[in-house]
């Protein structure tokens, strides 16, 4: 299942589309804690009613635009990207979010919903089949460029790849070898799951948290590597997904805690944070996507 956001022309009359649809919502609100221990327990928020800046069957700018990849972290959904693509599709490219069924927490296909629960971290053996899907799924979707209902404005001689923790992990090794992949940026994706990795011959973009409990092994696996390195101050694992606005905002409504929300996203200042993220990866595929 893919979600494609894009630059509109007129976004007037058309709805604004919701992070997760109905049936989502409702399985979602009974696995967060699950997933993420310190997020609400059942009942507590009504996940349904968050909004994105999006708006659905709007028609696109006219014009052949870059094309961004996105794959999410272990356990997540799509939807979960969303904050830092529509950011990326406003300035002017079209960005793809890809969910990975089997992994994501739930993933509302045409034959009904699928869902799956990860606790913890996966084991080696589970982790390099996670990747491996991920590494076919991103794959295919390159494949059906052409057959997707925005094809018209995407442009394929200028595409990038992006994830976040395991979806980071598999944009680097998915890039590999591909020449259609232009850049690839990595946010705090582990790199040691092969044997050797030499780096992508695409320009690749490092992003790390200064507070993610990996960090020795985030080093140790992107060691020698060619890459462009950012460090993000005062923020967790999950800044760089739709957590970091969403935590701290439950956290003033007392349904998270001080402690929860740091180890989710850190404690720094979520308006500078989100920023900092949205002007490094935007700037860096501005750089190697032109």
């Amino acid at each position: 299942m893919l979600t494609v956001l894009y630059p509109a022309r007129s976004a007037h009359g058309f709805p604004r589309a919701p992070q997760l649809t109905p049936a989502e919502a409702r399985e979602f609100a009974g696995l967060a804690p699950h997933i993420h221990p310190g997020l609400p327990q059942p009942g507590r928020v009504d996940w349904g009613t968050v909004l994105t800046h999006g708006h659905v069957g709007a028609p696109p700018l006219p014009g052949r635009r870059p094309v961004l990849v996105y794959s999410p972290g272990g356990g997540d959904s799509r939807t979960l990207g969303t904050t830092l693509a529509e950011d990326l599709a406003s300035h002017g490219r079209v960005v793809v979010l890809v969910d990975h069924p089997g992994d994501a927490s739930q993933v509302e296909l045409p034959t009904g919903l699928r869902t799956t629960v990860l606790f913890g971290p996966p084991d080696p053996a589970t982790f390099r089949t996670m990747v491996d899907t991920r590494i076919a799924d991103l794959r295919l979707v390159l494949d059906r460029f052409s057959r997707l209902p925005l094809a018209r404005v995407m442009d394929s001689h200028r595409i990038g790849l992006y994830g976040h923790s395991a979806g980071g992990t598999a944009a680097v090794y998915a890039a590999r070898d591909d020449r259609r992949v232009g850049a690839v940026a990595n946010l705090e994706g582990y790199l040691d799951l092969y044997p050797t990795l030499a780096g992508p011959d695409q320009p690749l973009l490092l992003f790390r948290t200064d507070g993610f409990d990996g960090a020795a092994r985030i080093e140790s696996s992107w060691a020698g590597l060619p890459g462009h390195r950012v460090l993000l101050p005062d923020a967790n694992h999950w800044a760089f997904t739709d957590y970091g606005s969403l935590v701290p905002r439950l956290q003033t409504s007392g349904l998270v805690t001080a402690t929860a929300r740091t180890a989710l996203v850190g404690s720094g200042d979520p308006a500078v944070t989100l920023a900092e993220v949205r002007r490094r990866v935007g700037t860096f595929f501005a750089r190697h996507l032109s």
